[in-house]
């Protein structure tokens, strides 16, 4: 399936997944072949196939993608009230989830505007002790070139979406 004539439906069910969960899933490879899963909230979808995310907290992560700058991404949406209606109705009203893979560029310095993207995502939480400690300083973003996506499956329940 062509990347691009999904775009829009993928950037709602990740804006959904955000919403009900918080973080989204980012798996790169470690040195020995093993799989290795970051949870990631500060990523953002552009209106072209790709995105940016926040790299303040990972260690791991980077260090994987400087041997393979392949990822894949990952968001569901497991809102109770979702997934109770379509479990009542038997089919889900839009894709529960799914799998974005691109490749992942170098860490750069965020723009003021990308900056001011995640403040605005994370103010609820401005006034908060852990907001100052985990969020008030982030500012290194490494962009993502999505090339393929894989919607999460769950059988009849995925009736029309193809």
């Amino acid at each position: 399936m062509e990347i691009g004539n999904h775009w829009t439906e993928i950037k709602q069910v990740f804006e959904d997944g955000f919403k009900s969960c918080f973080h989204y899933a980012v798996a790169t490879v470690n040195s020995d072949g093993s799989p290795h899963v970051t949870p990631i909230g500060g990523l953002y979808l552009r209106d072209d196939e790709t995105g940016f995310y926040f790299e303040e907290f990972p260690s791991r992560l980077p260090e994987n993608l400087k041997r393979n700058p392949r990822v894949c991404v990952m968001a569901v949406n497991a809102d109770k009230l979702f997934w109770g209606r379509a479990l009542m109705d038997g089919k889900f009203p839009s894709p529960p989830g799914v799998r974005l893979l691109g490749t992942a560029g170098q860490a750069r310095e965020g723009t003021q505007q990308e900056k001011e993207l995640f403040q605005k995502r994370m103010g609820f939480a401005r006034s908060l002790k852990g907001y100052k400690l985990m969020w008030a300083g982030m500012s290194r973003v490494r962009d993502i070139k999505f090339d393929a996506f894989d919607p999460i499956d769950l059988g009849a329940m995925m009736a029309g979406f193809e």
